[in-house]
C-alpha cells in the first residue's frame, strides 16, 4: 500500500526533514513523492548538478522506512533554461509567446527542451537507480501542456504525414473543399491558431491527438532511460483530468507500468462522493483493474469560487472509496503546507497548523487502517456487468466551435449515466473505443454523447446486441466517423439500424426551460425530432413543435434516448433496464446515501448521510481493520466507513462498486 505525498524538502531547511520523517513513522507513511519541481534545485545552472541535498533526503527517508517515488522534475523547467531557449517557450492560441514565472513553461516539440528533459532525466537515473529507498519512478508531471509554436507546427505536419500519408488523404479527412482550405504542399498547414470565424473542427480533433501522441513521445524518452539503469522499477506518470488536457488516458494506460492519477473532486456536497467513485471506476477501467491514486487533497475541496474544509471522516471516506475500486494506496498533495508560492493555500496532510490539526489526527488513524488492510487487498479485477463508454477524441470533438449548441458537455453527459448507476447500486466499468474494446462479460453498455464512432466500434456494438446484450444510447452519439464527418441518412448514422430509429432534427432548448415527456419524465437542454424505422416509443414529447413525437424508444435491447432526461429520468430508465438485465447490486436494500463496494473478499461500507444507518451483512463477516466478528446487521454511524471481510463462500462473484441515493 502507498500512503503519503508529494514531498518538497528542497522548500524547507534542513532541520525540518528530520521533524517529518518522524511525523511520517507517526503516521504510517509508506511512500512520498520527491523532486516533482526540483529541477532549479537540482540542476541550478546548465549542466551542473547539486545532488547532495537529494542524497541526504533519501537517505533520511529510507532510515525511517519510507520509500520514494523519485520524479523528474520536467513539468517546471528553472529559469536559466528558458533563458538560454526562449524558443522552447509555449505559444498560445492567438500566437503570444508566453513567459517564464510558472509550472509548465515549455513547448513539449522544442529539441531543446526535450535534449534538457532526457539529460536530467538520466542523470537521476544513473544516480538513484539502485537507491534502496526506490519504489517508483514518476516522470514529470500531469502531461497536458499545449503549445502552438513553429516548432509545433513543425512536428504537427510529420505527425499528420504518419497519420494520413498523403496531401489527398488529409484533405478528403479534413473536408478541405469546404471555404477553400484545401492544402497543396504539407508547409501549408499550422497548427490551430486565433482565426477570423470558426476553425476546422477537423483539423483541431487532429491536432489533440497529435499532442497525446507528442507528449506521450516525450514520456516514453524518459520512460526509457531510467528503464534502462534499472528495469526492476516501475515508471509511471500522473494522469489529471480536465477538458484542457489533450491525452488520451485510455491509450496512455497501456504504455506506463502503473495507471497514476490526480483527482480532485469539486463539490463540497454528496456530489464530491460520486466524483470520487466517478474516477475511481475510470481509473481502475484504465488500469485493467489495478492503479494507483497519486494526488488528491486531504483536507479540502476546491469548489468552483472558494476552498471547503472537509468534515471529519470525509478525508477517510473518500481515501477509502479510492481503495475500494481499486487503487493500490492513497497519495496526496501534498505533505507539507509551504509558506509561499503560488499554492501557498494548497491542501497538505502536514497543514500550517502543524501536526495538531485535525488533518493530521485523521491521517494517523487513515494509516492505520491502510496499513490493516494491505495484507488482505487482492486486485479489483473485471466483475461489473454494466460499461459505459468514455472517448477522450468525441470529448474533444464536442468542445469545438459551430455546434447546435453552447451547452453541449460530454464529461457531464458521461458523469451523469455513471451517476445513475452509482444511486441504483451497480457496479459499473468504462470501455475505451480508441484501444481494444472487450465487451465480453457485459450486460448493458451505456452510450452517451459517443460523437464519434468507427466502423469497426459501431459492429462491436451491434454484435454484443446480436449476442443478448442491451446497448443504452445517448443523445449525439454515433454522428461522425473518426475525421468527424457526419454520415449521410440522418443521426446516428452509426446506430441507426440496430435502434430502429432515425434523427431528422435536433431540437437544442434553453437550458433553463424543462421538456415534458408523456411518461412523467423531464428532460433539459436537448430534442429531436425521431423516426420510428422498427422501435416503438417508450415516452413521448407532449409540447411545442414536438408534441407526440419519439423520445425515448427501444427496439429489441437496443434502447435510445434523445432528450435531455434529468437525473430522475436516467434513474428510472436505467433501473429499468438493470432490472431486465437481471443485474444486481452489491447489496440490496441499503438505506439512502449508503454505499456498499465489494473489492475481492472486502465490502467496504460508507455513509455519507446526515445519521446512522443499518446494513445487514450477505454473509457472516469480521472486522477487517479491527478485527472482530460482525454482527449479522450493522450500524454505520454518520460520515462513518467500515470494512468487513466476508466469509465468501468459494466461486461465489464478486462486485467491484455500489451505492444508492
Amino acid at each position: 500500500m502507498f500512503f503519503g505525498g508529494d514531498y518538497n524538502p528542497e522548500q524547507w531547511p534542513e532541520e525540518v526533514w528530520d521533524a517529518d520523517v518522524e511525523l511520517m513513522r507517526e503516521a504510517g507513511v509508506t511512500a512520498v513523492t520527491v523532486g516533482v519541481f526540483a529541477w532549479s534545485h537540482l540542476e541550478p545552472s546548465e549542466g551542473e548538478y547539486d545532488f547532495a541535498w537529494l542524497d541526504r533526503v533519501l537517505d533520511r527517508l529510507h532510515d525511517g522506512g519510507v520509500k520514494v517515488v523519485l520524479a523528474t522534475p520536467t513539468a517546471s523547467p528553472p529559469p536559466w533554461f528558458t533563458l538560454a531557449h526562449p524558443e522552447a517557450l509555449p505559444v498560445n492560441a492567438d500566437g503570444v509567446r508566453l513567459t517564464h514565472g510558472s509550472r509548465d513553461t515549455y513547448c513539449v516539440s522544442a529539441p531543446a527542451y526535450r535534449f534538457a528533459a532526457r539529460r536530467i532525466a538520466g542523470e537521476l537515473g544513473r544516480r538513484y537507480a539502485h537507491h534502496p529507498a526506490l519504489a517508483m519512478w514518476h516522470v514529470h508531471n500531469e502531461y497536458g501542456t499545449d503549445c502552438r509554436c513553429d516548432l509545433t507546427a513543425a512536428a504537427f505536419r510529420e505527425w499528420l504525414r504518419e497519420r494520413h500519408g498523403s496531401l489527398d488523404a488529409l484533405n478528403e479527412a479534413w473536408t478541405t473543399a469546404f471555404w477553400s482550405q484545401r492544402y497543396s504542399d504539407w508547409a501549408q498547414i499550422m497548427p490551430p491558431r486565433a482565426t477570423q470565424y470558426l476553425p476546422n473542427p477537423a483539423q483541431v480533433l487532429d491536432f489533440r491527438r497529435f499532442l497525446s501522441d507528442e507528449l506521450l513521445s516525450a514520456y516514453v524518452e524518459q520512460r526509457d532511460l531510467l528503464r534502462g539503469v534499472n528495469p526492476s522499477i516501475p515508471i509511471t506518470t500522473n494522469f489529471v483530468q480536465g477538458g484542457w488536457v489533450s491525452v488520451d488516458h485510455a491509450r496512455w494506460a497501456e504504455v506506463v507500468d502503473v495507471v497514476a492519477v490526480d483527482h480532485y473532486p469539486d463539490s463540497s456536497d454528496v456530489s464530491a462522493e460520486e466524483q470520487t467513485a466517478f474516477a475511481g471506476d475510470l481509473a481502475r477501467s484504465w488500469g485493467r483493474g489495478s492503479w494507483l491514486l497519486m494526488e488528491t487533497a486531504p483536507n479540502l475541496i476546491y469548489t468552483r469560487g472558494r476552498m471547503h474544509a472537509k468534515e471529519p471522516g470525509r478525508l477517510t471516506r473518500q481515501s477509502l472509496s479510492y481503495v475500494a475500486r481499486g487503487s493500490d494506496g492513497a497519495m496526496y498533495f501534498q505533505w507539507r503546507q509551504p509558506r509561499g508560492g503560488a499554492e501557498v493555500f494548497h491542501s497538505a496532510l502536514v497543514p500550517h497548523a502543524g501536526p495538531d490539526s485535525p488533518v493530521f489526527r485523521e491521517a494517523v488513524d487513515l494509516g492505520a487502517r491502510l496499513g490493516a488492510l494491505s495484507s488482505q487487498l487482492k486486485p479489483a479485477g473485471r466483475t461489473a456487468e454494466v460499461a459505459v463508454t468514455w472517448d477522450a477524441p468525441s470529448w474533444w470533438a464536442l468542445q469545438g466551435a459551430g455546434l447546435p449548441s453552447a451547452g453541449i458537455d460530454y464529461l457531464a453527459a458521461v458523469q451523469q449515466a455513471h451517476r445513475a448507476l452509482f444511486r441504483a447500486g451497480i457496479p459499473t466499468d468504462f470501455i475505451f473505443p480508441t484501444r481494444e474494446l472487450d465487451l465480453t462479460g457485459y450486460r448493458i453498455i451505456v452510450v452517451p454523447h459517443l460523437y464519434l464512432v468507427s466502423d469497426e466500434v459501431a459492429a462491436a456494438l451491434r454484435d454484443f446486441v446480436a449476442s443478448g446484450g442491451h446497448l443504452v444510447v445517448g443523445p449525439l452519439s454515433g454522428i461522425a466517423d473518426p475525421f468527424a464527418r457526419v454520415g449521410p441518412g440522418g443521426y446516428p448514422a452509426a446506430f441507426r439500424q440496430i435502434l430502429g430509429v432515425r434523427v431528422t432534427e435536433w431540437h437544442p432548448q434553453d437550458p433553463g426551460v424543462p421538456v415534458h415527456l408523456d411518461d412523467g419524465s423531464t428532460a433539459f437542454g436537448w430534442a429531436e425530432r425521431v423516426e420510428l424505422t422498427g422501435a416503438q416509443a417508450l415516452a413521448r414529447y407532449t409540447e411545442g413543435t414536438l408534441a407526440g413525437e419519439p423520445a425515448v424508444t427501444r427496439n429489441g435491447n437496443a434502447w435510445y434516448v434523445s432528450a435531455g432526461l434529468d437525473d430522475t429520468g436516467w434513474e428510472r430508465l436505467l433501473g429499468t433496464i438493470v432490472a431486465e438485465a437481471d443485474v444486481s447490486p452489491v447489496l440490496e436494500g441499503l438505506p439512502p446515501r449508503v454505499e456498499a463496494v465489494r473489492r475481492g473478499e472486502l465490502l467496504f461500507l460508507f455513509n455519507h448521510s446526515e445519521s446512522e444507518a443499518s446494513v445487514k451483512l450477505p454473509t457472516a463477516a469480521v472486522d477487517a481493520v479491527n478485527g472482530g466478528s460482525f454482527p449479522a446487521e450493522i450500524t454505520i454511524r454518520s460520515g462513518e466507513a467500515l470494512v468487513a471481510r466476508l466469509e465468501t463462500p468459494a466461486g461465489t462473484p464478486t462486485a467491484t462498486s455500489a451505492s444508492p441515493e
